[in-house]
């Protein structure tokens, strides 16, 4: 006779054997060994990582060298047209937040991993190979030659860019309200004006005068926008600093 104990390990054991535990181990491996030749799989799997080392190399070949492609060919049944911007766009965009849209070989910072995979992903997809990268950074980002948000593009002809990958820290919330007296002589004329004005109210009253007048303090006001002004220039020349409708797409330091 059975007692309880006995009968439900017997019970347990034929639920064993009519239903085995699934070792995923063991069906990883006969996966693998359906889809690789049992005898050369590494060599397979070594012929696979080299393919991608050459991909990648080729990927960044075409990021540092100097390219005069205007058109990439992607397959329209995969192009993402939230991804699409036309140069009028970024133009309207560097010009107001003081960036550079310039070649990508005259970026100077680090390329991370997810740019390449991006760059990697789309060629897959759309089964080409793509070049004349061109990058939207701020200028301290640039090599530039002497005459905090990068994004990727890639040239579709007619003026059209399309956005490959954005890395990075976003731009200063204040940067557009500080960049717009930049944009021109004209707004570069009221940031003097509004500093000027600043100076002349700091005047202790009586410095200059016993008795503070309207013509007193148009006086001082007069000359603070002078010395002001003067500053401004030596500065700007000094540098060679320029307004962003001139800059945004120049690779000159000093243009």
């Amino acid at each position: 006779m059975y007692n309880l104990t006995q009968i439900a390990n017997l019970v347990e054991l034929k639920k064993k054997m009519l239903f085995p535990r699934t070792n995923i181990e063991q069906q990883l491996g006969k996966l693998r060994d359906k889809e690789f030749n049992a005898s050369t799989w590494k060599e397979q799997v070594y012929a696979i990582f080299s393919e991608e080392e050459k991909h990648e190399n080729q990927i960044l070949k075409n990021l540092k060298n100097s390219s005069h492609v205007v058109q990439n060919v992607f397959d329209l049944d995969h192009i993402e047209t939230r991804s699409i911007y036309h140069l009028d766009q970024i133009k309207k965009i560097c010009i107001t937040y003081r960036l550079r849209f310039l070649d990508s070989k005259y970026f100077k910072g680090k390329l991370p991993l997810s740019a390449i995979s991006a760059i990697k992903n789309l060629e897959k997809k759309h089964q080409t190979e793509l070049k004349g990268f061109k990058i939207i950074a701020p200028s301290k980002l640039f090599k530039l030659e002497n005459a905090d948000d990068p994004l990727l593009f890639a040239p579709m002809g007619n003026d059209y860019f399309y956005l490959v990958h954005k890395w990075g820290n976003d731009l200063h919330p204040l940067r557009k309200f500080m960049m717009w007296f930049f944009k021109s002589f004209e707004n570069l004329l009221i940031l003097t004006f509004l500093v000027s004005l600043l100076l002349t109210f700091m005047v202790p009253e009586g410095m200059f005068t016993k008795h503070s007048t309207t013509s007193t303090f148009i006086m001082i006001l007069f000359f603070m926008f002078k010395s002001v002004a003067a500053v401004v220039l030596f500065y700007g020349f000094a540098l060679g600093k320029n307004f962003n409708t001139v800059i945004w797409n120049s690779k000159y330091f000093n243009a």
